[in-house]
């Protein structure tokens, strides 16, 4: 943060592997699905290399995950030749209408609800329901016979949530908080996404969204030290993390 000297955004300004922009992930393929529109996303579409978008889903629409929709505008009004499909929650979508009412036209709206599944080619999208905003959700991603569930903004999982997580292959998951929650309600800290990811038994958990000077400074190598004890079944996320599916 270019406000704060703390010891964990000094690391970040001084090592560039260190640095986080805000989240959101791609689904390379035949076709490129983008979950989630940062602040930062024409800059890290460049630096990936991804030139063209199929489908573009939202998790909610909190500016730290659509930040980057009018990024958006020009490469689908001069390089598409129709709206980009666009899958998101009715709350998101009211929500855009009033923020980004500039660009509706540009996007082909698909309202899923939690437990709805949607197929993009040989992917499968299934919305979960997620402990944040109204109408927030995770996304359940299988490929063959490969689950990976990402849920960047979440407290507490629901109940329906955890059932279909349980055993999962990996998860990628909100630890906002390292040390303190400050809104236990809608985030997890470090501690209680490691919990989560033990309690459903899952072979990788990946930690992201994670806000290195909240609520006590923390370095990536003392992260890294935290989760030794978890036998690699627990990862740090980093900007640029591949993971092949």
């Amino acid at each position: 943060m270019f406000y704060c000297g703390c010891r964990a955004c000094v690391e970040a300004l001084t090592e560039q592997r260190y640095r986080r922009m805000r989240c959101a992930i791609a689904l390379m393929g035949r076709q490129n699905i983008l979950i989630d529109a940062p602040p930062e996303l024409a800059t890290q579409l460049s630096r990936e290399g991804i030139t063209n978008i199929s489908h573009l889903a939202l998790t909610h629409y909190h500016y730290d995950h659509i930040g980057g929709l009018g990024d958006l505008e020009f490469y689908i009004r001069l390089s598409c030749d129709r709206a980009l499909p666009t899958i998101m929650s009715q709350e998101t979508w009211a929500y855009l209408q009033m923020s980004f009412g500039f660009m509706t036209d540009c996007l082909d709206v698909i309202l899923i609800e939690p437990g709805q599944i949607i197929e993009i080619g040989e992917v499968r999208l299934t919305a979960v329901k997620a402990a944040h905003a109204p109408g927030t959700l995770g996304f359940l991603i299988g490929h063959s016979n490969n689950r990976v569930a990402y849920l960047p903004d979440t407290g507490p999982l629901p109940a329906d949530t955890v059932n279909r997580l349980h055993g999962i292959e990996c998860l990628v998951l909100d630890a906002t908080f390292w040390g303190h929650n400050r809104h236990p309600g809608e985030h997890l800290s470090f501690n209680e996404a490691i919990a989560i990811g033990l309690e459903l038994k899952v072979r990788r958990l990946y930690l992201t969204h994670l806000s290195m000077h909240y609520d006590t400074p923390v370095t990536n190598p003392e992260l890294e030290h935290a989760i030794e004890p978890y036998c690699r079944m627990v990862h740090v996320a980093y900007d640029g993390l591949r993971l092949l599916l």
